[in-house]
């Protein structure tokens, strides 16, 4: 038996017959694209970049680039490889590339701009676990449909970042906490 089938890249079933044009790959229909990322890229920037009075620039830069370099090394792997969420489609998009550069960074900026650094330990728990509820319910926004949502779900669970966040988080401080003993010791740049 004949197979008259041919997988396209987003693994679809499309006869493979000429004259049956395969529908369009893109799950978003013109018009509506990228509506709900374009909107809290704009409100986090605009927030981060407004609000700080604690980061240096040097400390926002190396914040920004760190955000970037750890989300693409982590994404390369849970995305890309094993397909436990993506960006809109599956595979390596311009859409996408907005969500890796511009919208966590912001995010990391706000988080460690206003953590209770020299507090008791309970208001800085207290902090850190309001934060990793935010990060949950903004997941939850980003994943309903589209044109607001923007977050796909492959084998990946709402769970598993509970569980990341609050590594990511702590990861964080550390790389925040690293930045500023290296300022001190070199006499910093402001």
């Amino acid at each position: 038996m004949i197979n008259h089938f041919k997988v396209m890249h987003n693994n679809e079933m499309v006869p493979e017959n000429k004259h049956i044009k395969a529908r369009k790959t893109m799950s978003h229909p013109k018009g509506y694209i990228m509506i709900g990322l374009i909107l809290a890229i704009l409100l986090f920037n605009g927030i981060a970049w407004k609000v700080n009075k604690k980061l240096s620039i040097n400390q926002m830069v190396h914040i920004w680039l760190f955000t970037i370099a750890f989300q693409q090394t982590h994404d390369l792997i849970v995305e890309f490889k094993y397909g436990g969420y993506w960006y809109f489609n599956k595979g390596v998009d311009w859409a996408g590339l907005l969500a890796h550069t511009v919208l966590i960074p912001p995010v990391n900026v706000l988080f460690l701009n206003y953590f209770p650094f020299n507090r008791k330990f309970s208001k800085q728990f207290l902090y850190f676990c309001t934060w990793v509820v935010l990060i949950i319910i903004y997941e939850i926004i980003a994943a309903l449909p589209e044109p607001l949502g923007y977050f796909k779900y492959g084998w990946w669970k709402l769970q598993y970042s509970m569980i990341e966040d609050v590594i990511l988080l702590l990861i964080l401080l550390g790389f925040y906490k690293f930045i500023v003993r290296l300022e001190k010791s070199t006499g910093g740049i402001q």
